[in-house]
């Protein structure tokens, strides 16, 4: 079993579901005690949301492949960054670094792929629903990708910021993703991604007859197949 490397605290709050999904798939996969071999590095979130919201992205690249480093020192074989949002600034850190780095967006990707969706939804922070470094990894598998409108993905977002990440769980905010679904589903979309580790924390398979995608679920999977080979 290959040692997985998790970059995490973005928020902590879905970097334990990481935790817990890579030793729930660990164990159904080998059975009996066996649990994941894994590398944490766990950052103080506060300050990279401060520098996301300033725009300042060199920066948390930098505090980010720091961390990398740390984990590949530590026995890392391979790193997960346990947030879509900072993979905008993945092909930095996987210049730091000697080992792979499995992309949340390819991983996701793939998954879409093999369900035969070529028109999906994303959810996510403001700077993954509007920036291209997320959407153009899907389009280059020939996915196309819709986005909420802009008064949504303001909600969406704050939503993200102002209760998920602090481990609230509102039902008023499940219904207005709830409904930003559906419109999205109207609109064409086969499926949604939940294209922000947290976002499992709110809505779940069982809300909606409409696919989700949880991009912390694929991710955690994905990186199990790697590590078990």
């Amino acid at each position: 079993m290959k040692t997985i490397g998790l970059l995490g605290g973005m928020s902590w709050e879905s970097t334990q579901t990481y935790y817990r999904l890579l030793n729930e798939n660990v164990k159904t996969a080998l059975g009996g005690l066996h649990s994941a071999k894994v590398v944490l590095y766990s950052v103080d979130f506060a300050e990279i949301e401060a520098l996301q919201h300033q725009g300042n992205w060199d920066e948390t690249a930098r505090i980010l492949s720091a961390a990398a480093q740390s984990v590949e020192s530590a026995g890392a074989e391979v790193l997960l960054i346990g947030t879509n949002t900072m993979h905008k600034v993945a092909p930095q850190i996987e210049a730091a670094i000697g080992i792979p780095l499995l992309h949340i967006a390819d991983a996701t990707a793939q998954v879409l792929l093999n369900a035969g969706i070529d028109r999906i939804g994303l959810l996510g922070t403001r700077f993954t629903m509007e920036q291209a470094f997320y959407r153009e990894r899907l389009e280059a598998k020939g996915i196309e990708v819709l986005t909420p409108n802009a008064k949504q993905r303001e909600r969406i977002h704050q939503v993200i910021y102002e209760e998920l990440c602090q481990g609230v769980i509102s039902e008023p905010s499940r219904a207005e993703y709830l409904a930003v679904v559906d419109d999205l589903a109207a609109s064409g979309a086969q499926g949604v991604i939940l294209g922000c580790t947290e976002i499992g924390l709110l809505i779940q398979q069982a809300h909606t007859p409409v696919p989700l995608y949880d991009t912390t679920r694929i991710h955690a999977e994905q990186a199990v197949e790697h590590a078990l080979g």
